[in-house]
């Protein structure tokens, strides 16, 4: 019990570890507590006590409480690893969902998300990103690096073949269109996002020669979506209620050339008890966007609601790939 009322100091102490560079300052051969403070004007007294920690942590290994050396799980947090976890722990762990959180009683107590209530003028947490610019970019680094650690399965079990043009809705920086791109050479794909986000999917595009076939267009899917002959809606269900999750499938399925598919892929609960992260996540939609995850007679509901039909479930990762066709 002490390890689950403290946990939320385990949270701020690795998002110091995150925001001061730890994993970094050690990989450049900084290894002491003053080089460390020194490289980021931190107070040293204060740095050598937070790397003491995450020697218990786990995070970091030490002889003698002067030099230091870090682990593997410290690792994750590098900048230049593919797969670091450094912005979802900025993302996770920042004011926008710090403080937020502090209110989960309030939202078990209502059934409403609390962000108007944690953050005052922002009435979801994507209008609060939208004018924070460093919390924005941990966010979509985080949601980017979650899609890579899957986008290759996603693009091998999603068949593409005949298929001309796709769209990630609410894509971000595209990691999955631009895997299923690489997988299919005649593929024209795109990211379908807000203003302050698709920059970030251009560049990731050109970065990877895929311009003259990857477009980059800003919108709202609450309002309506380019026209494609798929659609994938990545993580982007989960975050909204019943009736904003119908509108989203509707707006799709108008859009849809004939013959299309709409892929949504998320968690899938299970059985109470059953292993995986979609129950603690859930919470998280709860409090953090009034959404949540979904078993698979809730998604069939909203489905049909829409007037679409679930044609089959594949898996990738932890995630669920569900198929959808227009009834």
């Amino acid at each position: 019990m002490s390890t689950m009322y403290s946990g939320y100091w385990v949270s701020q102490i690795v998002r110091a570890a995150a925001l001061f560079n730890l994993a970094d300052h050690l990989g450049a051969g900084v290894d002491t507590a003053e080089g460390v403070a020194d490289a980021e004007s931190l107070d040293q007294d204060a740095t050598r006590r937070l790397m003491r920690t995450c020697c218990s942590l786990g995070l970091l290994t030490s002889t003698d409480g002067v030099r230091f050396a870090a682990t593997s799980l410290l690792g994750t947090l590098r900048r230049d690893d593919p797969n670091s976890l450094r912005g979802m722990v900025l993302a996770m762990c920042a004011p926008g969902h710090w403080q937020t959180w502090g209110r989960f009683p309030d939202a078990v107590r209502t059934g409403d998300r609390q962000v108007k209530a944690a953050l005052g003028e922002f009435d979801t947490i994507f209008d609060y990103l939208a004018t924070q610019f460093d919390e924005a970019s941990a966010f979509t680094e985080a949601m980017s690096n979650l899609s890579a650690a899957a986008a290759l399965e996603i693009a091998q079990v999603i068949d593409t073949t005949g298929v001309d043009r796709a769209l990630d809705i609410g894509g971000a920086n595209g990691e999955v269109i631009r895997a299923m791109m690489r997988v299919n050479p005649r593929l024209r794909g795109g990211v379908y996002d807000l203003p302050h986000v698709v920059g970030e999917a251009l560049a990731a595009a050109h970065r990877d020669g895929l311009l003259p076939r990857f477009t980059a267009l800003a919108g709202d899917f609450f309002d309506s979506v380019p026209p494609a002959d798929l659609y994938l809606l990545k993580y982007v269900l989960h975050d909204w209620d019943d009736a904003s999750c119908i509108q989203i499938l509707k707006n799709c399925r108008a859009a849809l050339r004939n013959g299309g598919r709409i892929y949504v892929i998320d968690h899938l609960v299970g059985a109470p008890g059953d292993p995986g992260t979609a129950p603690i996540m859930d919470m998280n939609m709860l409090v953090m966007t009034g959404g949540r995850e979904r078993d698979a007679g809730e998604f069939d509901a909203l489905f049909a609601s829409a007037g679409l039909r679930c044609t089959d479930i594949q898996t990738a990762g932890e995630f669920a790939v569900i198929e959808t066709r227009a009834i």
